[in-house]
This record gives C-alpha cells, structure tokens and sequence, in this order.
C-alpha cells in the first residue's frame, strides 16, 4: 500500500514516503508486511472504526451507544489496537511478514474489548472495577497486558518498561518510602482498576484519542493522500526559494505546514528534510547546519496551531478547556521559534555570501495556488469551525471530507478507489499507534491516581522549592527534558501534569503556561544530544555526524530552551492579559528575537558582521528583554542602541545588506 495515490489532475501527487520513517515500523508503505490479508484486515477494522466514531461525534445513534458511554472506548481498543499488532512487529525479524502470533493477539484483543465493551454497564453499575467475578477479572488482567504489547510495539522498549513499572507499582506502593508511599493493592484489584476503572486504560489519554483526536488524524493523512505534502513544499519554495539563504527557509517554512498538520517529528524531518536538506547543501550549507535546520522546524511544527500534536488535545482535556485556547495560546510562541529560525538563516546566509535558487527552478506562486487551492481552503475551513463555530469533535471531518471528496472528483477510473481506501487504512494505522501508545500510557496516570502519589509528589515539591519560583522551574524544565529523553512527549507530559503542573499553579503561576512549559520542555530532547532523535534523523539524510548536527541543533533552536520562561513569567505571551500588555509583549519578544539571531550569527541588519564583544551585547540585549520588566525592556534598547551606534560610527561591516 503506498500512502500517496495517483495524483488528481490538478492536484499535486503526494511526496514519496521515505521506508521506515519511523525506526520501529516494520511496516516500510510499500506492503511487504501489511500487504494481503492484513490489509484487508487493516482496511475493514479501520473503517468499521471510522463508522463508529463518526457515529459517535456526530451522535447519530446507529450503534446504540449512549453519550460519554465506556462501551464507545473499549470498542475504539478492540477495532485499533489489532491493527497496531497487524501493523507493527513484535520483533525485527518480523519486519517483512505478519506472524501468526500477531493474528493471535489480534483477535485475543477484539474478543477482550467487545467483552468489556459489551459489559460497560455492569462495570458501571456493579462496580466491576472494585469487585467483580473470576471471569471479568481475568479478562481485565488480559487486557492490561495487552496494553503493555501494544506500547512495546509501538512506543518502544523503554517507554514499555516505564509503563510496566507503573502498571505493578500498587502492588508495592505501600513498601516505597517518603513521597513514593501510597495504598497498595492486590493484584486482582490492580487489574480491575487498570481495566474498568475510568482513570487508567480508558483514562483521559484514551478518552482524548478516541472523542477528539482521531478527526484531526484522518485530515492530516487525508492531505497527504490527496498530495497537501507536495503543495506546501511548492508554496514554500514559491514564497522563499529565490530569496537570499532560500532552500533553509524554505525547509523552516514547509517544515512549519507540515509539522502543524502531521504533529510528528520524525515524519516531518523524513518526509521534508529528503527533499530540504540535499537542496540546502547544494546551495552551500554544511550538512550539519542544513540537518539542524530541518530538524529544529520539524520540532517546532508540532507546536505550531492549528493542529499540533496529539498532547495538546489531551492538555486541553487536563485543564477542562476548548482546544481552541490551547491552540490560541502556543500561537505567539510557535510563532517566534519560526521567526527566529528564519532569521539565523537569513543572517548566515548574509555573513557567508549565499545565494537563493535560480527562478527558473522555482514554481511559480500563482501557478502553485492554482493548483492547490483545495488544501488552503480546507485549512481555512478548519481554522474557521475550530475558532468561530467552536465544534472542535466535528472541524476536522468536514475539513477532511472536502479534501477527499475533491481528490475523488478530479481522479480518474480506479484511482477514486484507491485514494478512499489509501486514507482508511492509513488512517487506521496512524490511530492504533497512538490507541497502542496511550493504552499503555493510562497504566502510569491510573497507577499514580489510584495510589495518591501523584498528589504527594507534587505537595512536597512545592515545600522542596519553598517560595523560590525561578527553583521550581529549573527542577521542572530538568525533569521534563530526562523524561523527554525516554518516553515519548505525551506520557511526559502527562506524567507531569499530574505530579508537577500542580505544583507550578500552587506557587501561583498561570495554569496554561505551566501546562505548555512542561510541554515545551518535554520536546526539547529531539533537538539536544544526546538522544536528539530529530537531529539523529536529519543527520541521516544530510550525511553529516548525528552528535555534530545535534549541537548545531541545540544552538539554532536556543530560543526553544528560553520560550517556556518567557510564557511562564509572562502570561501576556500566550494571550493571558489586556491588548496593551498582549501588545507590548509580543513587540519586546519580537526585537529580542531579532537580537538573539544577530548575536548567535554575529551579524546584524544595516551593519553586516558583527565582532565577538557586540555580538555578546546583542545577545545579553536580548535576554534582558525577554524579562518582564520595564527596567530590563531598557537596558536591551540601550545595549542595541550602543552596538549600532559604534557600528555605523566605525562605518557599515563587509555584507552589510538589507534583510532579503
């Protein structure tokens, strides 16, 4: 199965998918382990569980499910997580062919959810979750290992040793000492309450995938079927490639649409950076630079509205707020990681000499929105349901049909076909990772629930850091960026929304910066060594050393380590305060990025290069200007002020142009 279909005519054909974007997929999206039976398997269960959750979000009542209902969740388990086993291999030795244990696990994984799907009101009304007879019981401990393969195959080896630490901790918890005590169970109760109860399995991680999550999943693979990939690189290129540093901000800008419509990383870094990073070097990048380019804007895509990733639909489940301010509030930020990203490139390019692409080789804009006008306007459609009309659960269906049914009407023959049954089963597949992830992931929320260690951990932090505010951050970036490194960002997130977010609004920080500050610092090990999976990612395609393109990495994306400090201190940053402070916020952030990128590059607008001594002015400048104080706002202008002042004194540098 390939994910991009023939193209419709006037719809550009979908990037060709790199094999194994993802290093734990077996599955290479060509067929040669999801071809034959398993496709077809694949293809009925993903559409089934389309139906149903269509079904669901547009509450037509044709499956007889009542609203909120646990039936609905378990269901979404037995359709999805099948296709996860299907899709993913047990081992490496499977990469080629489904085994019959996969088929096996499977069906054990049906026959287990639509049990408990069909016995979701006894568990409620009975009490299964508390006590219950042999039979339940023992499925609810099937289903809890079920879980545990589930996130082995697709979340990896470390992420499943987490979870299977915490999946047993209440058989224990009572044994631990200080923060870590809490009420112990047996291991019946623990099954129980991992499987039937509401805060575990189908906790809030599983509740976000299955009510929310899934349509936005279906829009994102919806546009890259119909060819939304390749239309976003010919629009980037159009609006940057001929400009000076071209091919690096046309891999910051497409890096961006992509990213904030796929929400991962490593496709992103796959998907773009096969086609930014070798046209970067070409025009006189080093591969290092060009590889920690594209992967410093693969990570920010994911932070980037309107779509982001999947954790920013389960903070808005955790703070019990619209999607729509999650996504309104990371605008600024993501916003100001693009411009600063943009303006290194730009102020490199400058210091070096280097040029755009040649027009000739460049799309025409107009020629490019011609084409791809679909895809813009099924974006504005989404963003207008999303903020306007506000039905989050309903936005990305209606997006996604507009796309399909466009693609559909321009192709041709057999090829309406396939592009329908191209985005089911992707689609399937993309929702049994995240079903298998998030599975696994409920085992730490209900183990930290049912325990009451996530409350005491977070009291005593607070009486750890006592009234020091700038303490309990720095603990809190530190331990977000160590649990970044081995979980992935939405069980580090929600890990530490339980155990840490709490404690940040304790101390009277604003709630949603906190929340997007563990966030923000969660992501930051897929740009700093010496895990720095995106770096590791481009350095691959870019033929450069993986530690090499990490550090460049971690230095172009700088802002990203300052950005949660900025918010958390200042909420006007994501949107929390009056127009004039939003304003004035926004403007001092602006001028701090643009003295942040000439310091790191050493050269500045209208001055060309800059020595050492006022590279660091400019550089000091701007973190002083990221401080919320109208003392510090001055001491950055005044530090600006002196570095231009003796630049234009001395005369203009070499390469002092106009910014291009």
């Amino acid at each position: 199965m390939s994910t991009a279909s023939t193209p419709a005519a006037g719809v550009p054909a979908a990037p060709a998918a790199e094999p194994h974007e993802d290093p734990r997929w077996g599955w290479d999206r060509q067929g040669r382990r999801m071809g034959g039976a398993a496709y077809l398997v694949a293809l009925v269960l993903s559409a089934a569980g389309l139906a149903i959750v269509v079904n669901q979000v547009f509450n037509l009542g044709a499956f007889g499910f009542r609203p909120l209902s646990t039936a609905f969740y378990y269901l979404v388990i037995a359709i999805f997580l099948p296709v996860a086993f299907l899709a993913y291999p047990a081992r490496a030795g499977d990469a080629q062919r489904v085994r019959w244990y996969d088929w096996l696990l499977g069906a054990l994984t049906i026959a287990v959810g639509g049990y408990l799907s069909l016995n979701a009101e006894n568990i409620l009304t009975r009490g299964w979750d508390i006590e219950a007879p042999a039979a339940p019981t023992a499925v609810a401990g099937v289903l809890v290992l079920l879980a545990l393969e589930g996130v082995r195959r697709c979340g990896g080896t470390l992420l499943f040793v987490i979870c299977g630490v915490f999946a047993v901790f209440p058989l224990f918890a009572d044994h631990m000492p200080g923060v870590l005590w809490g009420i112990q169970y047996t291991a019946p109760e623990a099954a129980r309450a991992h499987a039937m109860g509401v805060e575990s399995i189908i906790g809030i991680p599983m509740r976000v995938v299955s009510d929310l999550l899934i349509g936005f999943i279906l829009f994102g693979v919806a546009l890259v079927v119909s060819g939304g990939g390749t239309f976003f690189m010919n629009f980037a290129m159009a609006l940057m490639g001929a400009r000076r540093g071209g091919p690096a901000k046309v891999s910051i800008l497409a890096s961006g649409f992509f990213g904030s419509l796929s929400g991962s990383v490593i496709s992103n870094v796959i998907s773009t950076g096969s086609m930014t990073i070798p046209t970067m070097k070409r025009s006189g990048y080093p591969a290092h630079y060009a590889g920690a380019v594209e992967a410093c804007a693969s990570t920010g895509g994911t932070l980037m509205p309107p779509v982001m990733g999947a954790v920013a639909f389960i903070m808005a489940s955790f703070l019990n707020v619209p999607y729509t301010d999650v996504m309104l509030a990371a605008l600024v930020p993501a916003v100001l990681l693009y411009l600063v990203l943009l303006l290194q490139a730009d102020a490199y390019a400058a210091r070096v000499g280097l040029k755009g692409l040649p027009r000739a080789e460049l799309p025409a804009l107009g020629a490019t929105l011609r084409q791809g006008w679909v895809y813009l306007l099924s974006l504005a459609l989404l963003i207008y349901l999303l903020v306007f009309e506000r039905i989050e659960s309903m936005a990305p269906f209606y997006a996604a049909l507009l796309l399909l049914a466009t693609a559909v009407v321009l192709q041709k023959g057999m090829g309406r076909v396939r592009i329908a049954l191209d985005m089911a089963v992707e689609a399937g597949v993309n929702i049994a990772n995240l079903v298998g992830i998030l599975a696994g992931i409920g085992l730490i929320v209900g183990a930290l629930s049912m325990t009451g260690v996530g409350t005491a951990f977070s009291r005593e932090l607070v009486n750890y850091a006592g009234d020091n505010i700038l303490l309990l951050l720095a603990l809190g970036a530190l331990t977000s960026f160590i649990l970044g490194m081995g979980m992935t960002v939405s069980a580090c997130y929600i890990f530490l929304a339980i155990v840490l977010a709490p404690a940040l609004v304790q101390v009277g920080l604003n709630e949603m910066a906190s929340h997007l500050f563990i966030l923000y610092w969660g992501m930051l090990s897929y740009i700093t060594p010496p895990v720095a999976l995106a770096a590791v990612a481009a350095a691959g395609i870019a033929g450069a050393p993986a530690m090499k393109t990490g550090v460049m990495a971690m230095r172009l994306g700088g802002v990203l380590f300052l950005l949660p400090f900025m918010f958390v201190l200042n909420p006007a940053l994501i949107g929390q305060g009056s127009a004039g402070e939003i304003a004035l916020s926004v403007a001092t952030a602006v001028l701090s990025m643009l003295m942040l990128s000439a310091g790191f590059e050493r050269y500045a607008y209208f001055v060309g290069r800059l020595p050492l001594w006022s590279a660091g002015l400019m550089i000091a400048g701007g973190l002083t200007l990221m401080v919320p104080e109208h003392k510090t706002d001055l001491v950055g202008l005044v530090l600006l002020a002196v570095v231009y002042a003796e630049r234009l004194i001395r005369g203009r540098g070499p390469g002092a142009e106009r910014a291009a």
